[in-house]
């Protein structure tokens, strides 16, 4: 695994609640890369997308120049590793991480972008948290994991927590010893 030091990582908040046990998880596990690894951490919900409306077969789409739209863009094209973070909502991402994914769709057919050269090498991570032991999450992960192979994207692993009423992940003994480990040489998890 590459040299954490000289990599960025963008964390990428699905939940639609703060400090929710999959935020909790995420904070754990990156609080033990080294001090001098460049963080970034976006809330979703912050980021107002309009709704996505697949144009690929209308018209050209455009580079956003300003606004949300924008700000994501840049994040993600700037990071070495991006971190998708979410609960588990019936078996799949939540509703502002599977809308983020949509806009990559958009920003693979953006002339002159360049998008998937782009986003390839970039390590790909999850970090989810529901209320079970986990095997309802595998579809996710499974997706998540062909999203990463469709993008020529290392997939970097997946870290679930179980975690239902805020704070419970902490509780899962496994998943928060797994997040020390997470982002570093020993981490090779699905």
């Amino acid at each position: 695994m590459p040299d954490t030091t000289k990599r960025r990582f963008l964390f990428l908040l699905g939940s639609t609640r703060r400090n929710g046990n999959s935020e909790l998880l995420a904070r754990r596990a990156a609080g033990f890369l080294p001090a001098v690894t460049a963080q970034q951490w976006l809330f979703l919900p912050d980021y107002a997308l309009p709704p996505f409306i697949d144009q690929r077969h209308d018209e050209s789409y455009l580079a956003p120049t300003t606004g949300p739209e924008k700000t994501l863009l840049d994040a993600t094209l700037a990071a070495t590793d991006l971190v998708l973070v979410s609960p588990l909502y019936w078996y799949a991402l939540s509703t502002p991480a599977k809308h983020y994914l949509d806009y990559w769709s958009a920003w693979l057919r953006t002339p002159n972008l360049d998008f998937r050269a782009r986003m390839r090498g970039k390590t790909f991570w999850a970090v989810v948290a529901g209320s079970g032991p986990g095997a309802e999450a595998q579809p996710l992960q499974e997706g998540l994991q062909l999203t990463a192979a469709y993008m020529d994207m290392p997939w970097g692993g997946y870290l679930y927590g179980n975690g239902s009423r805020p704070g419970d992940v902490r509780q899962d003994v496994v998943a928060w010893q797994a997040a020390e480990g997470f982002f570093g040489p020993a981490s090779n998890q699905g």
